[in-house]
């Protein structure tokens, strides 16, 4: 009898360990996100710095989107997925917006990642987990999220590329 105590005890203690540590992994997935988030923000406006006044509209083809066509269509892309995808509301600025001066751009890009991560800090674990249609496909809003984040990374590593190709130093990754 004292075993089955003993073995109840540990079990009891097992399953309330993993209870707070399930909840304390809910609760830092969106503090680790909204970080990241934050360093790609200033990452994103380091890269538009980089890149000189006339070499804004640069393209490396002329079937390639210019270097500010990426830096504008990675951000109005994210906060317009985190609308559709994320529950977000209308945002107060204009996605369709085409800034022109860096000044502008990287207003753009901060109020995007900006409404995106207030859009995603909003969101509870179960309505992360929950199944929305992106793109005819059916994805939690966590792999929506991820699919921003990507997308992101994307078009910023390509606006990188135009950087490098004028023999410009691009400022320096730092992953956190």
């Amino acid at each position: 009898m004292k075993n089955v105590k003993k073995n109840f005890a540990i079990v009891m203690g097992m399953m309330a360990f993993l209870f707070i540590q399930t909840i304390s992994y809910a609760q830092n997935n969106m503090a680790e996100f909204v970080a990241k988030w934050e360093n790609g923000k200033q990452f994103t406006l380091e890269v538009v710095d980089k890149m000189p006044d006339d070499l804004l509209a640069y393209k490396p083809h002329e079937s390639a989107m210019s270097f500010t066509d990426q830096i504008v269509h990675l951000s109005a892309a994210m906060a317009g997925m985190s609308q559709r995808f994320l529950n977000g509301d209308k945002p107060s600025f204009d996605l369709s917006a085409k800034p022109t001066s860096k000044a502008d751009i990287k207003a753009f890009v901060a109020n995007c990642y900006d409404y995106v991560k207030a859009t995603a800090s909003k969101l509870s674990d179960a309505q992360m987990g929950e199944s929305v249609d992106v793109f005819g496909n059916s994805a939690t809003r966590r792999q929506a999220l991820a699919l921003i984040d990507d997308h992101t990374t994307h078009h910023r590593g390509a606006a990188i590329s135009y950087i490098r190709s004028n023999g410009i130093e691009p400022p320096r990754f730092r992953a956190m």
